[in-house]
């Protein structure tokens, strides 16, 4: 291939690399959270929808995502060597796994992407960036970040690659190299995709001041209503994480002014009603959420606020189906890490919950997984090791409510009453709604010390009683 060529290929497949990364690699910040997981099951029945059909005959008006597969897969048809066209595939299948809750997408997405690496093996920077958006969606983050320092080495000039290369060092626990990535990114084009993730670092560092304005920033450089949407969700999130549920109701419900089908949306307002005692709204905006994309974490919010509210025969429907989500998962090449552990911890198998942890420390050594873990290690009655685990958790200075929470049953369990009350008392400062089964708990303990029944008495951690 002459130079010249060589240029122009490198330049379409930028162009059509900056157009699908958009969706799977710009805004689509923290891949560590994943796509949801499995189909909801039909309301009365039991039985799952049928996720059998091929990809391209889900595509509808609607679904612009489906219409661009389908219309990829049409050219591949009569072009089946294309290379950039088999790795733009592949990141749409990553992306539409997030939209539509379907892990099976994963194995095609492997599957187009890898033969696209065999067509174009040194330049193709689409497919490595593909590739990288992949593993770091199954939660393999080495080799989320080995792909993606291949495809930076090819197009160093790409700030969306920066962005797969930031997420993997997040996730592996190397902040100060995410920080670097980020300001490379924002340097590259500073816009809501490089924003967010900068908004992301101040947050992990516990300076919740420059996240705000970050994410303020990204919302006025958003270049439509999903990137106005995601800027509004993490603003709520920023707000509801530091114990303010009014500003987070505000940022939802201007989130769906401008794009109401935004699902997270509808969990953000479920959220902050609940914060605020209205449990029937709540209710019913998570149960559209859930109907809608049955993402693990709106199913778990679900069962946790039912249980709450004793509605235990609800809260354990909604758990069995965020364990079917789970096998889901693994079936499909997803490592299981924090969530699957502190839901094995508080409401399953404390021994499985210590085993999905230290798993997923090995592929994801991020401070979520040292705080499931720490957890795990308290469920099994194995304190020492928690509080030093709980030590990683906490060393960025992040201010995360359940972390402290987390601490101070650690703590209680070690007889260190005092250290208790005082990781309670951060934990509530932080945000007095962090969990609407543990922060009752927090304030009952607190209530109890101050009235002098405290000392290394029962501290009760769940609306069920499973564990004091």
């Amino acid at each position: 291939m002459t130079t010249f060529s060589r240029r122009r290929s490198q330049r379409r497949r930028r162009m059509l690399f900056c157009a699908a990364v958009s969706a799977v690699l710009g805004v689509g910040l923290f891949l560590a959270g994943a796509p949801g997981l499995a189909p909801r099951p039909a309301p009365h029945t039991g039985r799952t929808a049928d996720t059998s059909r091929d990809t391209g005959a889900a595509t509808t008006a609607a679904d612009p995502l489906g219409q661009d597969i389908s219309g990829i897969q049409t050219h591949l048809r009569q072009d089946p060597r294309d290379a950039v066209a088999l790795g733009t595939l592949g990141l749409d299948y990553v992306q539409q796994a997030k939209n539509t809750v379907d892990p099976t997408y994963y194995p095609k997405a492997e599957a187009v992407l890898r033969r696209s690496l065999e067509l174009d093996p040194a330049d193709n920077f689409t497919a490595m960036g593909g590739m990288a958006a992949l593993e770091a969606a199954r939660h393999h983050f080495g080799q989320a970040l080995r792909w993606a320092r291949r495809a930076v080495a090819v197009d160093p000039y790409s700030s969306s690659l920066y962005g797969t290369l930031a997420d993997a060092y997040t996730q592996l626990g190397r902040y100060p190299d995410a920080a670097d990535a980020v300001q490379t990114m924002v340097d590259l084009r500073p816009g809501s995709p490089s924003l967010s993730r900068a908004s992301y670092v101040a947050e992990l560092r516990g300076d919740t001041g420059t996240a705000r304005t970050d994410m303020r920033r990204a919302l006025q450089d958003s270049t439509g209503p999903a990137d106005e949407a995601f800027a509004h969700y993490y603003l709520g999130e920023l707000a509801f994480n530091n114990g303010d549920p009014t500003t987070e109701l505000a940022e939802a419900q201007a989130g769906l002014r401008v794009a109401p089908g935004y699902t997270a949306l509808w969990q953000a307002r479920a959220r902050a009603e609940a914060a605020l005692g209205r449990t029937g709204a709540a209710i019913t905006d998570l149960t559209r959420a859930v109907e809608r994309v049955p993402q693990p974490e709106y199913v778990l919010q679900l069962g946790e606020l039912y249980q709450s509210l004793g509605r235990t025969r609800d809260a354990g429907r909604e758990y069995r189906v965020f364990r079917a989500e789970q096998k889901l998962f693994t079936d499909n090449g997803v490592a299981l890490d924090s969530d699957a552990a502190l839901f094995e911890a508080d409401h399953g198998d404390a021994r499985r919950a210590l085993g999905i942890a230290r798993q997923g420390l090995r592929s994801r050594p991020f401070l979520e997984t040292y705080d499931a873990l720490a957890w795990a290690l308290h469920a099994n009655g194995r304190d020492g090791e928690a509080l030093t685990a709980d030590d990683r958790a906490l060393a960025q200075g992040t201010r995360n409510a359940l972390f402290h929470y987390h601490r101070g049953m650690i703590e209680h369990a070690l007889g260190d009453a005092a250290a208790a009350r005082s990781d309670f008392t951060a934990a509530l400062a932080i945000n007095p709604h962090f969990s609407p089964l543990y922060a009752p708990s927090a304030r009952a303990a607190l209530a109890k010390w101050r009235s002098g029944g405290g000392g290394s008495g029962t501290v009760t951690v769940s609306a069920d009683g499973t564990r004091g």
